[in-house]
């Protein structure tokens, strides 16, 4: 029997262990943490439950290819279908955009902003469909042995989305949209991966697609981390065990291929196969030490927003504060084009707002809330000095309790807060990158990290800086494929 070493465990790993064993691999699994998720993890505190990452996500269908795949009766948590999308206010204004799933009522909330909005949406949508299902299969679902067969496969998506390669999400609204709202709002997507509207291609306005159209968005009854905790379950009945609080910090290597990794105990984790979860860049450049992953090189590429990240226990309700939220300013040109390199100033930032527990009310002691807030800020390339966190935090809580009516530093009685110095040191995030690599044109498919490793055939990865892409959809087909190439090379171990 083939033995599989799995580094980290968040959801690709989880859905990657899952399908190894169901093909009779043995799997065993190791994490840095103290639980399992990566990213998609939990803070449970004083009482309140908070989802640390992910709130939302789209492309339920790919959760239900890996329950078929790995022969599950059912999906051991449940989706919830949003049909209030997200709500978003603009400084100096108290209008609020209800952002709906049903196009018509979308339609009214910018009827005073947009005329015809929704034929000008139903014509950018069309267009951002037929992207999506042309390319969807052919480009994002597979796998790629090089460069060239890469460029040989763009050659067969249909030219009339070439222009779309060399347009920005911004460029894309523009030839749709009039109005400054419309626009900033339907670009947010952008900011989904961790990257600003004017420097995302507009490829990716297929995300507006999947959010309206195609799925939909949804989170998971009992908060996110219910997707984690129901893998964890089927992972134990396939016995598959985790090891927590176990870094890799060394590997040893025999004739070309890798034996083992070492851990911060000097412990050898020994296998046949190792599939990697942390980084797949900053696991070539910390670990491997690859010359093609200097700090030097590793810093020139592009790599998305950091977090920061606050996690709020009010002893009060917010009922007029609805379950997602953004709060944009009046600079949005200005702010998107300076966030990234720490040019601005972080005194009126841009963030987002979960209220966890209108969702999940077991998340707050009765008559309270569970808030979460997160604000993109630039890595620690731009800004290594985080002493400062207090007064941003302060800043955010000051904007966000004038705009909703309610003084937050009076209510608040629990908070943690996490700057990209700790999002880094927890789940060994390339100077505090939230989502790892960006996704311009020369860091998307054939061009973005492999998964599997350039000098030792044992060694495969999985995750959002690998193939293709960040997002929760996005690991579980990562899982897809990696599970695919490992099977090409050693196939189905019967047992």
């Amino acid at each position: 029997m083939q033995k599989v070493t799995i580094v980290g465990t968040g959801l690709g790993a989880m859905t990657t262990a899952l399908r190894l064993s169901s093909r009779g691999y043995q799997v065993q699994m190791v994490e840095k943490f103290h639980q399992p998720g990566g990213r998609l993890n939990q803070i449970k505190k004083d009482g309140f439950t908070f989802d640390m990452g992910p709130t939302f996500f789209s492309m339920t269908y790919e959760f239900e290819e890996f329950r078929k795949d790995v022969g599950l009766g059912a999906l051991p948590f449940t989706f919830r279908d949003l049909d209030v999308l997200y709500a978003v206010n603009f400084r100096g204004s108290e209008k609020r955009y209800m952002i709906y799933r049903d196009l018509d009522r979308l339609a009214k909330e910018f009827e005073a902003v947009e005329p015809d909005f929704r034929a000008k949406m139903d014509r950018f949508l069309a267009g951002a469909a037929k992207f999506f299902h042309d390319t969807e299969y052919l480009v994002l679902k597979r796998n790629y042995d090089s460069l060239f067969q890469y460029l040989i496969t763009l050659l067969r998506v249909p030219v009339k989305h070439s222009p779309k390669l060399f347009r920005s999400v911004w460029t894309e609204m523009e030839r749709h949209f009039e109005s400054r709202e419309v626009k900033e709002i339907f670009s947010l997507v952008a900011f989904f991966l961790g990257a600003t509207p004017f420097d995302t291609p507009a490829i990716y306005t297929i995300l507006s697609y999947t959010e309206l159209v195609h799925d939909g968005y949804h989170n998971v009854v009992g908060g996110m981390y219910k997707i984690v905790d129901g893998l964890r379950k089927e992972l134990d009945k396939a016995g598959v065990v985790m090891h927590f609080n176990t870094e890799i910090v060394d590997y040893r290597q025999e004739n070309g291929k890798l034996s083992a990794l070492i851990d911060q105990n000097g412990k050898a984790w020994e296998s046949d196969i190792f599939v990697v979860n942390a980084d797949a860049a900053w696991f070539r450049h910390k670990i491997f030490g690859r010359k093609k992953f200097s700090e030097q090189k590793m810093d020139k590429l592009k790599w998305t927003l950091a977090p920061f990240t606050m996690y709020l226990g009010l002893d009060t309700r917010l009922p007029d504060v609805p379950l997602h939220n953004y709060f944009l300013g009046e600079n949005f040109k200005e702010y998107s084009g300076k966030i990234f390199k720490n040019a601005i100033k972080l005194d009126q930032p841009y963030y987002y707002v979960n209220v966890v527990s209108k969702s999940d009310p077991e998340s707050a002691p009765e008559g309270c809330e569970s808030v979460f807030v997160l604000c993109p800020v630039p890595d620690m390339r731009f800004k290594p000095d985080w002493s400062d966190r207090e007064q941003v935090a302060d800043n955010i809580l000051k904007d966000l309790s004038g705009r909703i009516g309610v003084d937050l530093k009076k209510h608040i009685v629990s908070r943690t807060l996490m700057t990209p110095v700790e999002w880094r040191d927890s789940f060994n995030l390339y100077k505090g990158s939230g989502l790892g690599l960006g996704h311009d044109l020369d860091q998307i498919g054939g061009f973005r990290p492999k998964n599997y490793d350039e000098e030792f055939g044992n060694v495969f990865y999985v995750g959002a800086s690998t193939v293709p892409g960040t997002g929760l959809p996005m690991a579980v087909i990562s899982s897809k494929l990696v599970t695919e190439r490992i099977t090409r090379a050693y196939g189905p171990i019967h047992t």
